[in-house]
């Protein structure tokens, strides 16, 4: 039986105190991007109490423990399923059919490629997500065969963000089998597009076409007591230059390169100087072009990425950079004295930012959920999913399922999964409280209006 943590039978003034300590020990995590709130609501606090209190959610509590084993197996099939960026679809579709055998029959495939099925409520609560995305950032052909060694499960996708796929079909899976009845409706999403050029392309659609979604939890591979409530935003643009060419000595002094002006734009890149509070940051990512060594290059290609953790900032220095490109073209066009150079971006790349507020009754709900399994909480943030919902004034968060990981995209991606179960029973009392449950407690989670396209 799950024991009920000696924090539950302390005052909520006692609440501040108890958040600092951590039964998880020492564990580098990212800097705080909020000051964690030293005391929740006293609703929120009494909800969690009769949580923890319940024999049905303690008995739900040990069965997420008793599944784990069986969940590793969903771990490692759908980790063998490669899901490169825009091709997710194989994934998805041994998703949807774990998810119809556990109980979610009407779950379907949206026309973007997302994983959707709805488990109702008793009705008049929340609609809440649950989500984690089925995309890895490993080309088609990636060897992501799973392999056993020194206490870990090793493969390219394992933990970002294969293991929370696996832990949304065991909170599916133990919902169903003790009959838990929540309140509010839980939305489960296994979506696409999170990575790379993905663009958040299967959250927007979620948004775009459910307009009553009240909230989002997500799960990502997060240290015990992380949560993300800041969305980094993101610019992402091509950069192409293009000229006559010639050839290297014989059009020397007639022509521009391409190459040249771009490498005058990066320079000037280089020394544009961004905010460290909000952290606003750039790079140039890739470059190319040319045809040959004894060639003046008539085209050349760079890529850059900008982001920031607040919209303006990102909005100026993205100012600053398409600046610096164009005055680049032009000194490469006066060196020779011609006008033949020219250049032209394209955004490939658009995610939004903002933050859900710290004191906010989702936050709040993880905090204290946190609290009840003996984990301090960092308010973290970074560019996920929830960029979506936070842009659009939708309360959301990202949340860990367990499990310890490292080597995240890279080809020796790793999970030890060893007590996994335990940060996917946090997590799901976080959702749980959110929701709340019938004849045990409220939910937390206010209804919205429902938003207009």
């Amino acid at each position: 039986m799950f024991k009920l943590p000696g924090l539950l039978r302390l005052a909520p003034l006692t609440l501040a105190a108890t958040l600092l300590c951590t039964a998880q020990g020492a564990l580098a995590q990212p800097q705080a991007v909020a000051p964690t709130p030293a005391q929740v609501n006293p609703e929120i606090d009494q909800a969690f109490t009769q949580l923890m209190a319940s024999p049905a959610i303690q008995k739900l509590l040990d069965a997420v423990r008793a599944d784990h084993d069986r969940s590793i197996e969903d771990l490692k099939m759908l980790t063998e399923i490669e899901a490169p960026p825009f091709k997710e679809h194989r994934r998805a579709e041994a998703f949807l059919a774990r998810m119809k055998a556990l109980g979610l029959t009407s779950a379907k495939i949206d026309a973007e490629g997302n994983v959707v099925g709805l488990r109702k409520g008793t009705g008049n609560g929340p609609k809440l997500l649950i989500s984690a995305h089925l995309d890895t950032v490993f080309p088609a052909g990636t060897d992501v065969k799973v392999k056993e060694r020194d206490g870990r499960l090793h493969a390219p996708g394992i933990a970002d963000d294969t293991r929370g796929l696996a832990v949304l079909l065991s909170w599916l899976k133990v919902l169903n089998d003790n009959r838990i009845q929540t309140v509010g409706d839980l939305m489960f999403v296994a979506n696409v597009g999170e990575e790379e050029l993905g663009n958040l392309r299967g959250m927007k659609a979620i948004f775009r076409d459910h307009l009553d979604i009240d909230g989002m939890v997500g799960l990502e591979p997060s240290a015990p007591g992380s949560v993300l409530v800041l969305g980094t935003a993101s610019h992402r643009y091509e950069v192409t230059f293009q000229g006559p060419g010639g050839h290297s000595f014989g059009a020397f002094g007639q022509v521009p390169s391409a190459i040249h002006g771009m490498g005058r734009a990066i320079a000037k890149i280089a020394d544009i100087r961004t905010p460290s509070f909000p952290k606003t940051t750039f790079t140039v990512g890739t470059v190319s072009g040319g045809t040959s060594v004894n060639t003046i290059a008539p085209d050349a290609r760079m890529a850059i990425d900008i982001r920031s953790d607040d919209m303006a900032s990102l909005l100026e220095t993205e100012k600053k950079i398409l600046a610096a490109i164009d005055e680049a073209v032009v000194e490469e066009n006066r060196r020779w004295n011609v006008s033949t150079l020219s250049v032209s971006t394209k955004l490939i790349g658009e995610r939004p930012g903002g933050r859900t507020p710290p004191d906010s009754p989702i936050v709040e709900a993880a905090i204290r959920s946190n609290a009840a399994f003996g984990n301090r909480t960092l308010l973290r943030g970074g560019s996920t999913d929830a960029n979506v919902p936070i842009s659009l004034g939708v309360p959301a968060i990202i949340v860990g399922g367990g499990g310890r990981a490292s080597g995240f995209h890279s080809l020796s991606e790793s999970i030890d999964m060893t007590d996994a179960w335990k940060g996917a029973q946090n997590s799901l009392v976080t959702v749980l409280g959110l929701v709340g449950v019938q004849g045990v407690s409220p939910a937390l989670l206010a209804k919205r209006t429902a938003r207009t396209k």
